[in-house]
């Protein structure tokens, strides 16, 4: 789950990493009232989870609190790459001497984590980190032994910095692991760090990645979710415990392993190229168990997505065999009923792996309207693809 920039200000301030004052508002009264409390310049920016707002107007320096209710009003609502702006941050305003660049993040293909610094901050890193990659350090962090002084103050040499800056970096790149570790984060990063006319080191930015597989042990994160940002069907997938990501297609995917479903949407979208272009309408992985209740439920999420005009059922039969999932596709479509909810939508089935025959055989008894069964992968992403297609 991504953060917007004022949650991050927030969580960081938790923590003891510097940060100035800032408030959110989500009216231009409200942006003039925060300004009047924070006092002196400040600073309106748009919070949007994407980058380039600068760039699109979305930050602007207010001078006085009119300044700041003005621009507030211009900055709410305004569109930025297809992100709806529906609140701002006052902040307060900086002297900056320098801007600087620090992050830790997940480093998946070496398995570890990865500190990343720079004196130049400010600016598109993916692009310094192609054009200047000297520019910029990465240091490797083991997971065990973590981000002590000695590490921070290697992590700030080897970005340039020195002296007494190298110190009060290290206090923050200390501060900001502590962030990273607590609330179980993929990603912490900050641009701008910058340093003050007066000396200090302050975080201006802050983005952060929290990993919600370790939800369970944070319960004040659910209150950081923006619900009114989530997909509707994603959110009531949530609710069910599905696996469900909402995609732009029309046919609807059920599967059970990440992995199946994944070659699911490849095979789909490669079928759909003969169909007019028809594409995969979401992901849904059911899981190893494939009961009624969870069949039920993720064909209720499918149907009730109005672009959805076939269903591609993909079920190879492993621990959870291929009898069983026949029985809840059997019992999904009666439980469905009695809520009213009846499935109307053509579905396509392939059953494959462990008593993959009974399974077929119990649907083919079963004789549930409107769906079709067909043996082999690619075989049934083309009727599924023909069958939205028409």
């Amino acid at each position: 789950m991504d953060l917007y920039e004022y949650q991050a200000r927030d969580m960081f301030e938790r923590h003891g990493v510097p940060v100035l004052a800032g408030e959110v508002a989500t009216t231009p009264a409200e942006a003039r009232a925060a300004a009047e409390r924070i006092g002196g310049v400040t600073v309106v920016k748009a919070q949007v989870k994407v980058g380039g707002r600068g760039k699109a107007g979305g930050v602007k320096v207010a001078k006085t609190a009119d300044e700041a209710e003005q621009h507030a009003g211009a900055i709410l609502g305004m569109d930025i790459k297809g992100h709806t702006v529906q609140r701002v941050m006052v902040a307060q305003g900086a002297d900056i001497a320098e801007e600087y660049y620090v992050s830790y993040l997940l480093d998946r293909s070496n398995r570890t984590y990865l500190a990343m610094a720079s004196k130049e901050g400010g600016v598109d890193i993916e692009t310094l980190a192609v054009e200047r990659p000297e520019a910029l350090a990465r240091v490797a962090v083991d997971a065990l032994e973590g981000v002590d002084a000695a590490k921070a103050a290697e992590i700030a040499a080897a970005a340039g910095f020195e002296g007494e800056l190298a110190g009060k970096v290290a206090d923050v790149l200390q501060t900001l692991w502590t962030v990273f570790v607590s609330e179980d984060a993929t990603l912490v990063e900050v641009n701008p760090l910058v340093s003050t006319g007066a000396g200090d080191v302050i975080a201006l930015d802050g983005k952060v990645t929290l990993d919600e597989n370790a939800g369970f042990r944070h319960a004040d994160h659910e209150a950081l979710v923006d619900s009114s940002a989530e997909d509707p069907l994603e959110r009531a997938a949530k609710e069910k415990g599905l696996n469900y990501v909402k995609l732009d297609g029309s046919v609807g995917i059920i599967g059970n392993g990440a992995g199946l479903v994944m070659s699911t949407l490849d095979v789909v979208a490669q079928a759909g190229e003969g169909h007019g272009g028809v594409k995969p309408a979401n992901f849904l992985d059911i899981g190893g168990g494939a009961s009624a209740e969870v069949m039920a439920n993720g064909l209720e999420i499918i149907i009730s997505d109005a672009q959805v005009r076939s269903v591609f059922v993909n079920v190879f039969g492993g621990i959870t065999s291929c009898d069983a999932v026949a029985n809840g596709i059997v019992s999904a479509f009666e439980l469905l009923s009695s809520r009213g909810e009846a499935v109307t939508k053509p579905l396509v089935v392939r059953l494959d792996g462990n008593n993959a025959e009974l399974g077929r055989q119990i649907l083919t008894d079963a004789a549930l309207p409107g769906v079709e069964q067909v043996d082999t992968m690619d075989g049934a992403a083309d009727r599924a693809a023909e069958l939205a297609a028409g």
